[in-house]
C-alpha cells in the first residue's frame, strides 16, 4: 500500500475516533486546517503513522517544516521512507 493510502486510511479511523468530520476527497490542495481532523487528531495521526510504520519525520528534520496541505503532509512521510 502505498503512502497517501496509508495516511488516508488512519485519517479516516482517526476521525472517528475523535468523532471528527472530514472534508472528503482529500486532495493535494485540501488545507489541513480545513480537513475537518482536529489538532488532537493530528497528534494521534503522527503517533499511530509512529506506530505503524516506524516514521517520525518531524523529529529527524534539521529545520522544522510545518506542512500546510494534505500533499505536504504525504510528501514529507514519502520522503521519510
Amino acid at each position: 500500500m502505498q503512502m497517501k493510502e496509508i495516511i488516508n486510511q488512519l485519517i479516516t479511523e482517526v476521525a472517528t475516533m475523535t468523532d471528527c468530520k472530514i472534508v472528503l476527497p482529500l486532495s493535494d490542495e485540501t488545507v489541513l486546517l480545513d480537513s475537518g481532523l482536529d489538532s488532537l487528531g493530528f497528534a494521534i495521526l503522527v503517533a499511530r503513522l509512529e506506530e505503524e510504520q516506524g516514521l517520525d519525520p518531524f523529529s529527524d528534520m534539521t529545520e522544522v517544516i510545518y506542512p500546510r496541505t494534505f500533499g505536504e503532509f504525504v510528501a514529507i512521510y514519502e520522503s521519510a521512507k
